[in-house]
Order: C-alpha cells, then sequence, then structure tokens
C-alpha cells in the first residue's frame, strides 16, 4: 500500500520489498499462476491496470491523495485501499506486505471467503526500544496493527527465521502458521564482472583506489552514518570512495543535512558521493565493479542487497543483526561485525581490501552461497505453501 513494486529501490521508501513483491509475482506467473498486484495510485495519471509482463497486472488504487506521501501519513486511508480492494473481483488468495497492507486486505479476504497470507519484511521497535530492536513505528497504529494481522491471517510467510522469531514474539503469532520462505535473487542480473565489463560511467570509478558501496535508503535505519565513518578510518593515500545509491525518504528529510556535515566534519567530501536511487540494472552493474558492499543497518529482516551483493561476486561487511546472520556467512562470504564502532568497521574493511586474493576467494564462494536462493526455486516453495494453505482454508 504505502509504495509500489514498481518503483526504483532506494527511491523514496522502496526497498527489498518492493523487489520481493514484483519477483513473487514472476516466479508465480512462470508456474502458471495469474497474478495482480494491488497498490495505491500516488499520481493522477497512473492507470488502473499496467500489464508487467509474463502474467503479471499492477493494478492502482484509489486511497487517499493521488501524490506521494510520507509513509507516516498513509495509514489515514487503509479504510479506503480496503474499499478499493473489496470492489475488485474476488481472488482465490490475498497476500499482504507490510502492516498497512494487511489491516486492509483481511476484512476483504474474510468478506470473500479466502485466505489471507501476511509478509511484514519489517516489524516495528515498541515504544522505548532501542532502534537496533527493530524499525521505529510510523504511527501509533502500526504496532496494534502489527499484532492484528499476526493473530488473524490465515498464514505468515516470513522472509527469515530471525523475522519469525520476531514476529511470533513480538506480535503473538501462531507459530504453526509460520513458514519461512526467503526472498531470490536474480542470478542473471546479480552476477560477477566479466574480464570484458566495462566498469560504469561515473567520474570517481576509474579512481586507482577502486570504490566500496552502500546501497539503501538514506535513513538512520540504514547506518550510512557509520558507514562514511568506517571509510574515515582508512588512510587517505590508499582510501577508496564510498559510493551511496539511494534517496532520502520523506519521513527522515533531514537526515541527508546531517549526513553532509558529518562529511564536511571528517574532511570526506573528496571520496563519498550520493548517486541516488538506481535502476536495477545500474545497481548490479554498480555492485559487481565494487571493492566491498557495505551493509550498516541497525536491523534487517533479511536484508535482500547483501544477497545481491553475495550473487555479484562481491564480499559483504554487515551488521550481525537480524537476517543479515542468514545471507552473510561470517569468514566464508563477508564479515559480520558484532558493534557499531566505526575503527573496528575500518580496521575489518581495511584488511580486506589489503588482500585482494581474499576478496577472490570469498567472492567465489559468495556466489555458490547465492545459488542457494534463485528466484525460480523460491516460486516453487512460495506456491507450495499457497497450495497448502489454500486446501487447509477449504478443510
Amino acid at each position: 500500500m504505502h509504495t509500489s513494486p514498481a518503483s526504483a529501490p532506494g527511491a523514496g521508501d522502496a526497498g527489498g520489498m518492493n523487489v520481493v513483491e514484483l519477483h513473487q509475482a514472476r516466479a508465480l506467473a512462470d508456474l502458471g499462476y495469474t497474478v495482480d498486484i494491488a497498490t495505491r495510485r500516488a499520481e493522477p495519471d497512473e492507470p488502473d491496470v499496467t500489464d508487467l509482463g509474463g502474467g503479471v497486472r499492477l493494478l492502482h488504487v484509489n486511497a487517499g491523495p493521488t501524490s506521494d506521501l510520507a509513509k507516516s501519513a498513509i495509514d489515514e486511508h487503509i479504510g479506503e485501499f480496503s474499499a478499493g480492494l473489496a470492489a475488485l473481483e474476488p481472488y482465490d488468495l490475498i497476500q499482504s506486505h507490510h502492516w498497512m497492507s494487511g489491516v486492509a486486505a483481511l476484512p476483504v479476504a474474510r468478506a470473500w471467503d479466502v485466505p489471507h497470507v501476511q509478509s511484514y519484511h519489517s516489524v516495528a521497535a515498541h515504544p522505548g526500544s532501542p532502534l537496533s530492536a527493530g524499525e521505529p513505528p510510523e504511527s501509533d497504529a502500526r504496532v496494534a496493527g502489527e499484532a492484528l494481522i499476526a493473530r488473524e491471517s490465515d498464514a505468515i510467510v516470513a522472509v527469515s527465521t530471525a523475522e519469525a522469531r520476531t514476529i511470533i514474539e513480538r506480535c503473538g503469532a501462531d507459530p504453526r502458521r509460520v513458514t519461512v520462505i526467503p526472498p531470490g535473487v536474480d542470478l542473471a542480473m546479480f552476477r560477477p564482472a566479466a574480464p570484458s565489463d566495462r566498469r560504469p560511467a561515473c567520474p570517481w570509478c576509474g579512481s586507482e583506489a577502486g570504490y566500496v558501496l552502500m546501497a539503501a535508503r538514506l535513513q538512520p535505519l540504514k547506518g550510512g552514518d557509520l558507514a562514511i565513518r568506517a571509510m574515515a578510518e582508512l588512510p587517505e593515500a590508499v582510501r577508496p570512495d564510498l559510493m551511496i545509491a539511494g534517496d532520502v525518504s520523506a519521513d527522515f528529510a533531514d537526515y541527508r543535512a546531517e549526513v553532509e556535515k558529518l562529511i564536511d566534519r571528517l574532511g570526506m567530501r573528496n571520496h563519498v558521493h550520493f548517486v541516488g536511487a538506481q535502476s536495477r540494472s545500474d545497481l548490479a552493474a554498480l555492485m559487481r565493479h565494487s571493492q566491498a558492499l557495505l551493509v550498516p543497518s541497525h536491523s534487517e529482516t533479511f536484508g535482500l542487497v547483501a544477497l545481491e551483493g553475495a550473487a555479484s561476486g562481491v564480499p559483504v561487511l554487515a551488521s550481525s543483526t537480524g537476517g543479515l546472520r542468514e545471507v552473510v556467512v561470517h569468514e566464508e562470504t563477508g564479515y559480520l561485525m558484532h558493534d557499531r564502532d566505526p575503527a573496528a568497521w575500518g580496521a575489518r574493511l581495511a584488511s580486506l581490501l589489503r588482500d585482494e586474493p581474499l576478496r577472490t576467494r570469498m567472492g567465489v564462494i559468495a556466489r555458490v552461497h547465492a545459488r542457494r536462493f534463485d528466484w525460480p526455486d523460491i516460486g516453487v516453495r512460495l506456491a507450495a505453501a499457497y497450495e497448502r494453505i489454500a486446501a487447509a482454508h477449504g478443510s
């Protein structure tokens, strides 16, 4: 509801969830299912139906102003979104992504007498919890909404074991109705660099020291400030540039200014480059030519970008939190960091950058590891789960 799967990840509030929604739909369509994705109309000229190809359609539903809204303001229009869904022809099953969509779709599924499946992708930290405990709520309704859909949905598809535990413990879900099906990765798009590949055309990409990549929205949860502080720990003579691919979301409009001040205070102006949200193909090209991928998030239920880095044959330096512990294999495909000390991050990154054979070895193993998450295989698992849920609902 709060962001379209057709939006570029890193733009506004779009991120890994958008990628997962779209690729799940396409994987199911490849298996012969008819799949429609419903999202809130955010532009007045968006058509009611857009054919995304391969048996997948995108439906735009009116819910509030036909304009971009901060995520924190969208839940005011849950009722309108629910009414828009109810006006559609009934489906055999509804899967909701994120809490607002679930609260809107659950009564519609009940009215149609079809199963409702919920995926979260992130779970709110309760009031008073530290940021590292999870994503902070955008509104007072989020915590209650997440608990409601955990109790009332026919099934829950969690993206990681870590998220499954959080949904059970924090939201009160029945463990018997929780299934873990991780996201997949496009192994053809996200691949290691070939000798014939050209490096991305950008002024810093040809620098002798190369570049390190961080691909995430600019908000405190993603830890861009830690990435910059860690890079500042490296000696300037051998310091690669840091490329940050992602835009600021409306709820964190001031964060970019805070980061800019940090860059100037650390003397990193010539080493940090903001390149904005990237298309999937452009991000893949940036990733495969980077020396390392940084994922310094406070919390991630999965961490899709870390999997894309692995598929690209790039070592990943990530926070040891949530689903990242299931994506990054410590000392095999990268490193998991157990604190947020910039000096420790800088030292680990420096040792990795100095050791090209180690980076190459990690990249090879990372690619092998990523093949476990091929989208066609994930689609088969999701379809099997749908069939079980539908059969149980009708029994």
